[in-house]
């Protein structure tokens, strides 16, 4: 995760939940991507060093347990930076320039216009796929729990390890991509969850804060009245898709009360935030006691360091030995 801010719905629900439920069947690297944050905001971001507590903090409240894997933050191991030098030497420009991911994201920031090409982007953020292989590779990773947006850069980490294997000497497995449940997550408004359009419900958030943002949330268009009938599968309402994940005992009676006009949306959004509301509050518990322990999240990171640090620094001499850098 890039720490450009608290962690929300989306970024559970379409990473961090799958790396908690397979943390006790690989051994894991849970990095926090500074460097990765600067590729579109490389002016600076204020208060880098809070918000990287912040996310580790939501790591560890969703459950990551350091015991079990490492949780660290990407500049403090610097064998990243060498590995994505040593990568962008075989890395054609033309494998980045057909990423969508980064044209997509390029366009939701402002950064270019809808019809213009990627060229007038910062390398940084063309070649941030190039970072990302180096940080997955470097551990030689054989899978990458990750949402349906960044199976592109998986297949250009594949790429990349499959040319460096053929170039040099076969060093690094070609990773599979473990894609989450819940591929995509929308917004309060219907529309993709983003920190920067505001539309979104965070970790960290209160109860009430909860209820209050749910009460905000886009429904179905066409049901205006509570005695209009709604079709919230077809006509994509968000609370509806919301209910799927955290009510699912429920849905079913809630799509068919809606489609009948038995159920206003006011009260199908009272019933869904109660849901969230409980299915956080083991989050929030785990977080009031991480907050309360002062010392613990720089001890994490720490120790997250040193276990990644020991593992890059193998797979860098090895490296640097096949491609003839070693003196």
């Amino acid at each position: 995760m890039r720490p450009t801010g608290k962690l929300h719905l989306g970024n559970y629900e379409g990473a961090l939940k799958n790396w908690v439920a397979l943390q006790d069947d690989y051994e894991m690297f849970n990095m926090i991507a500074d460097w990765h944050a600067l590729t579109t905001e490389y002016w600076g971001i204020s208060g880098l060093h809070e918000l990287i507590e912040e996310v580790a903090i939501d790591y560890l409240a969703a459950g990551l347990d350091p015991e079990n894997c490492a949780i660290f933050v990407q500049s403090d191991v610097k064998e990243h930076a060498e590995l994505h030098l040593l990568f962008s030497m075989i890395t054609p420009t033309s494998w980045l320039m057909r990423n969508p991911t980064i044209k997509d994201q390029a366009r939701d920031l402002g950064l270019i216009e809808k019809d213009e090409e990627i060229t007038s982007i910062n390398y940084g953020l063309l070649g941030y796929p190039v970072l990302q292989a180096a940080d997955i590779l470097i551990y030689k990773a054989d899978a990458v729990p990750v949402g349906e947006d960044q199976v592109p850069h998986i297949e250009l980490t594949r790429q990349i390890a499959r040319r460096f294997n053929h170039l040099y000497k076969k060093v690094f497995p070609e990773p599979e991509a473990l894609l989450t449940k819940v591929a995509r997550l929308p917004g309060l408004d219907g529309k993709k969850m983003s920190k920067s359009q505001g539309n979104v419900i965070y970790l960290s958030d209160s109860p009430d804060v909860i209820r209050e943002k749910v009460k905000t949330m886009f429904t179905d268009p066409q049901k205006v009245y509570r005695t209009d009938p709604g079709d919230p599968e077809v006509r994509g309402c968000p609370v509806f898709s919301y209910h799927k994940i955290y009510n699912s005992s429920e849905a079913t009676q809630i799509e068919a009360d809606c489609r009948q006009a038995r159920l206003g949306c006011v009260a199908c959004k009272q019933i869904l935030a109660e849901r969230l509301v409980e299915a956080f509050q083991p989050i929030r518990e785990r977080r009031a006691k991480i907050e309360g322990n002062q010392g613990f999240v720089e001890k994490v990171l720490k120790e997250g360091r040193e276990r990644a640090e020991k593992v890059a620094q193998d797979t860098m001499t090895e490296v640097r030995f096949v491609m003839g850098l070693e003196h």
